[in-house]
């Protein structure tokens, strides 16, 4: 079956017997656990609790919780929690780790660090989901949150991290756009160059399993209207499954426009570790918190 809403995604989650067990690192922050707890309440989860003890309790207190309903690990500072948390994936306690109370770039020194062996080999990158009104099923983005500015070797990599997650729920043969601003190739314009050389390795079998188009723009990639009025063709046009982003910048820009002004709802996931990582900004919605939550439960299944 075909996730095509993040409702589609909680009901598949719910019916999944085993649950995915979720440390979350520095979980002395509230809107954090307010989206844990409302993932454990649906049933999609079981949560293990990193940090400060009693800073957690009493959040979870004012939240209307009992404590004793959630295993709590104490640790004095980020540090510990990290280490904590490094050693529950190691000896398979934890299934997916989650950020909490701390800097994303805390959080990815530590899932980098060689002797943490958290790395599952090539690429790490994070792939957005985003549900809006303006578009049929969920749209993936990605690179999000940490290749700045990928060579073409990392987009391959970034575009394949994408296409494993959307096989994952159920697409399987991801439709990938390569965006640009322009569908023609200018040796001035480096991103329509990197699309029209993964383009090329698609159509010549050295990437496989999906449909990539590029160089395409935003709109072409999802309208087809624009298309038939651009009379441009591509099975592509109005269906994409993945949007490759140029750069970073690009991307946040394009993230926080779909949020701000569409109204999206959004989540989040990094892959490349050895397990699902969650690291949504600390000021992110607790929704989307939720909903990244239940990303990675799903995505866990399977990796």
């Amino acid at each position: 079956m075909q996730i095509k809403s993040f409702q589609d995604l909680v009901k598949n989650v719910q019916s999944i017997e085993k649950k995915s067990k979720i440390a979350v690192v520095a979980a002395h922050d509230k809107h954090t656990l307010e989206s844990v707890i409302k993932a454990k309440k649906e049933n999609l989860i079981i949560p293990l609790l990193i940090g400060n003890e009693e800073r957690i309790v009493e959040i979870l207190t004012m939240l209307g919780e009992s404590a004793a309903d959630y295993k709590i690990v104490p640790a004095m500072d980020v540090d510990e929690c990290l280490d904590i948390a490094v050693k529950m994936v190691h000896e398979s306690i934890a299934d997916v780790l989650m950020k909490g109370k701390l800097e994303t770039a805390t959080m990815m020194k530590a899932i980098l660090k060689k002797e943490n062996d958290l790395k599952k080999g090539g690429t790490i990158s994070v792939v957005g989901f985003c549900e809006t009104e303006k578009y049929h099923k969920l749209l993936a983005i990605s690179d999000v949150a940490v290749n700045i500015y990928p060579d073409l070797e990392r987009k391959k990599d970034i575009l394949l991290n994408g296409v494993y997650v959307l096989n994952t729920m159920g697409v399987e043969k991801p439709k990938v756009a390569v965006l640009a601003p322009v569908e023609n190739i200018n040796p001035k314009m480096p991103e329509t160059v990197d699309a029209n050389s993964l383009k090329q390795m698609n159509q010549d079998g050295e990437i496989h399993g999906c449909i990539i188009e590029g160089p395409i723009s935003f709109d072409l990639a999802t309208s087809k209207e624009a298309a038939e009025i651009k009379e441009y063709e591509s099975p592509v046009s109005g269906d994409v499954d993945l949007l490759l982003m140029p750069d970073l910048v690009s991307a946040n820009v394009l993230i926080k426009c779909l949020t701000g002004f569409a109204g999206a709802q959004t989540a989040g996931l990094l892959v490349g570790a050895k397990i699902p990582v969650i690291v949504t900004s600390r000021s992110a919605q607790a929704s989307d918190k939720y909903y990244s939550i239940v990303l990675a439960a799903y995505v866990a299944q399977g990796y």
